[in-house]
């Protein structure tokens, strides 16, 4: 026989006598509400309100929370609303006692340890779980939560993305709401969100209703309230609750294997013309039931009645259901407005991308998805986005591929001659590395990312990195100068010193290096303080001693405040630009400056760069908005064309071929222009950030397949196909502690890697150090930029590329 209420009760005023405490008078006020929802015939449910307890009334507690299992108490909710005395150990004992009866737990701006936030995510018993305004950076949820139908993380603002495994032990979690998170990427969203086979309401901002008299909120009838609490406009009501009353979340008899039951079960005002057309054009397997309204299990509460407020059109109105979810419609921008968005909201198409990536998907933002948003999604998903790279449609296995490869398949030859070739080069050489990387890069939503951990010299030396090359031949090596003028060559591979110039007082901050091509061996570098100098690393110490020569050093004239330098394709002249409208001309075999080139912009020319296979061919970007093209044989007075932005140009630069410009301007306007004669080829579609000093650079990865672009006011690197602009993958940058979102101080493929890059990554937070990180895209570790504990900042952000 069930305990009684009373008989439980009893038992917790002895245990707690034998413990020689006094009952708390929290939980003795527990159990009289709980008794008064008996005798009205209510659900028996006990709260626990853990703000007052303490640890020395966690023994008696637990004790009776052994016993609720055998008693007729149906369900336990356990709530904080402020700071806790109680340790997060005996607070996460008392959960797990309760057993199969925990229902809902939720913690509000809990100071528990670090260990608590660890210790819950190894699993519990609740349908509901809400964690709002908690400090975790990537949430990480491993154990299980088998019972859990309900996630909240509303305003929990350190949260910027998911662990790889995240979501894998949640199979029957409908509804997760994450507005005013940091949470900022479609692709690993995506991917962690994908792993949720029941999902089907899912919120990262919350649409508020404004009438003509101002902003309007839904009374727990579902209708509009013109007398509703107006300081309730700056929270957001949880999943599972109407906007008054969070109480109302779960049903106690909801059977996880009728998850759609009453999914709008509400008050019969509500049942109108408006909600069966919108029923009617759900999709083809949903199981919606709006016949036993007066039966309200617990989903009626999770999907918010608010929802219902929405205007809703028939398949024949298409064009006004796109102008609604598109915002293109005057009438509806007026009378909602997004409330608590989290930064992945702000991303071009985000309703789309998530919708098409989603697919079971029936509320986004608490507006309900509908076939036609389902078909224009996948429209716009596939003008925008590319799924896998060189337009692969569907993941295969690496193992299948060269199962394949190995048995000469039919039907991949087949395949392979009906793709129309990205460029050129043709799709039969590159067929089998080409569906390789499709399915690495396919499998690995996390790419590897590693930060540089240089060794190999003998004193503590810590490097502050400023500008950084591959080596054109070597696939080993990569140089970088310092902001202390410093100049290192390194076997990035082995994360050995090879070469250490120090700056010796005779420079700044290294802006510009270009290794020659034919003397491996030999490079240019320039400061922002003017110094030309060539070096030979043959000729340069290995180690760091503080000594070091002339030998192998030759010195060129000064050219004030550079930016960039770059050398000619046969190794016989370099140019250098910097903070003025002029350009000089040096002959590296002589040592000589020859010519100076004035005003040939209007404003200062950040980069100049020559062509990779004409030796007299080179462009300059500036921050007058041109690129200019000009060719030495014909004395340059007069571009060979001009192209523009609608911005100040930050760099521009030659895709290998030399078929294109590459030209990217601030806040992440980037071009392709055709290099014989200027015309505009292709804008990338990214999302500006409406600052002025987003400096934004943008360099070819794969030969000239795709690019790569980031800005110094993101964390985002983003690569696109060079030939149709769709984004591929996004790719997010963060260092260990809370907190440490890395930005893009410069970036370049790897010439000799498909899919592989390095970064420049600076941090804002002052007295840190900059760090290059090395990304591997066909690789795949959830945990590999958690390593770092630097904080770089982010200096010089407009000089050089």
């Amino acid at each position: 026989m069930a305990i009684d209420i009373l008989t439980l009760e009893n038992r917790y005023i002895d245990s707690c006598r034998r413990h020689g405490v006094l009952p708390n008078a929290t939980i003795l006020s527990s159990f009289f509400k709980a008794e008064v929802k008996k005798s009205n015939q209510e659900p028996c449910i006990l709260e626990i309100l853990i703000d007052d307890l303490k640890d020395i009334d966690f023994a008696p507690l637990f004790e009776i929370c052994m016993n609720i299992d055998t008693s007729e108490i149906e369900a336990v909710d356990v709530r904080n609303e402020s700071p806790c005395v109680l340790s997060g150990e005996y607070a996460l004992s008392v959960m797990r006692a309760i057993k199969q009866k925990l229902r809902v737990v939720e913690l509000h701006d809990v100071s528990f340890a670090k260990d608590f936030v660890r210790d819950i995510s190894q699993g519990l018993t609740c349908q509901v779980l809400t964690l709002r305004s908690w400090r975790f950076r990537k949430l990480s949820l491993m154990g299980e939560f088998m019972h859990m139908h309900t996630l909240n993380l509303d305003f929990s603002s350190s949260l910027t993305g998911f662990e790889e495994d995240c979501f894998n032990c949640m199979p029957n979690l409908m509804c997760l709401s994450m507005c005013e998170t940091r949470i900022s990427n479609l692709w690993t969203t995506v991917a962690a969100l994908s792993k949720l086979p029941s999902l089907v309401e899912l919120r990262f901002q919350y649409w508020q209703y404004c009438n003509d008299e101002g902003t309007s909120f839904t009374s727990s009838s579902g209708k509009s309230d013109a007398t509703a609490d107006f300081s309730l406009l700056d929270r957001v009501p949880f999943i599972g609750e109407s906007c008054i009353d969070t109480r109302e979340l779960t049903d106690l008899n909801i059977s996880v294997e009728d998850p759609l039951r009453n999914f709008y079960s509400f008050d019969e005002e509500v049942m109108n013309h408006d909600v069966q057309s919108m029923v009617e054009d759900s999709s083809d397997d949903s199981e919606i039931e709006l016949t036993n309204h007066h039966h309200r299990d617990w989903l009626a509460g999770v999907f918010p009645r608010w929802n219902l407020q929405m205007p809703l059109q028939s398949e024949n109105e298409e064009q006004s259901s796109r102008d609604y979810f598109t915002g293109n419609s005057v009438d509806v921008s007026m009378k909602y407005m997004s409330c608590h968005a989290s930064p992945i909201c702000q991303e071009k198409h985000y309703r789309e991308f998530i919708t098409a990536s989603l697919p079971k998907l029936k509320s986004l933002d608490n507006l309900p998805i509908r076939n036609i948003d389902k078909e224009r999604a996948t429209g716009i998903f596939s003008q925008y986005f590319e799924y896998l790279p060189y337009r692969w449609k569907s993941k295969e296995s690496v193992l299948s591929i060269l199962h394949k490869r190995e048995i000469k398949s039919g039907r991949i030859k087949a395949q392979s001659s009906k793709r129309s070739p990205s460029h050129p080069s043709g799709t039969s050489q590159h067929f089998y590395t080409r569906s390789l990387s499709a399915a690495k890069l396919g499998s690995s939503t996390w790419p590897l990312l590693h930060p540089l951990s240089l060794s190999g010299f003998e004193l503590d030396k810590g490097f502050r990195p400023r500008q950084f090359e591959y080596h054109p031949s070597d696939s080993s090596l990569m140089v970088f100068g310092t902001l202390d003028g410093e100049v290192v060559v390194i076997n990035h591979e082995s994360e050995h010193i090879v070469s250490y110039i120090p700056s010796l007082g005779a420079m700044n901050s290294v802006l510009g290096l270009c290794w020659l091509k034919k003397y491996p061996s030999k490079l240019i570098a320039g400061s922002d303080n003017g110094s030309l100098k060539l070096y030979d690393i043959n000729h340069t110490p290995r180690k760091i001693t503080g000594l070091y020569g002339n030998s192998g050093c030759v010195t060129f004239d000064e050219f004030d405040q550079l930016t960039s330098v770059h050398v000619n394709s046969t190794d016989e002249l370099f140019l250098a630009s910097g903070y003025s409208r002029n350009v000089a001309l040096y002959d590296i075999n002589s040592g000589k400056r020859l010519q100076v080139f004035t005003d040939m912009h209007r404003g200062h020319i950040n980069v100049v760069k020559f062509a990779n296979h004409s030796p007299s061919i080179f462009a300059t970007s500036s921050f007058d908005q041109d690129v200019k093209m000009w060719d030495l044989r014909q004395k340059p007075i007069h571009p060979c064309f001009i192209a523009s932005s609608s911005r100040g140009n930050v760099m521009v630069c030659f895709s290998p071929d030399d078929q294109y410009i590459l030209a990217s301007a601030v806040d992440n306007e980037v071009r392709q222009f055709l290099a014989v004669d200027g015309r505009l080829h292709l804008v990338f579609d990214i999302a500006p950030t409406e600052s002025s000093q987003n400096y934004t650079r943008s360099y070819y990865m794969n030969g000239r397949d795709y690019i790569i672009s980031g800005s110094c006011d993101e964390q985002i690197v983003r690569i696109c196909c060079a030939q149709t602009g769709r984004r591929l993958r996004d790719i997010s940058l963060e260092g260990k502690t809370l907190g440490s979102s890395m930005f893009v101080q410069s970036l370049r493929g790897d010439p000799f890697r498909d899919f592989h890059m390095s970064v420049l990554a600076a941090y804002m937070r002052p007295g840190s150090k900059s760090e290059i990180v090395k990304i591997n895209l066909l690789a795949s570790s959830g945990h590999a930029n958690d390593d770092s504990d630097d904080h770089p900042v982010c200096p010089s952000n407009i000089m050089g590329a």
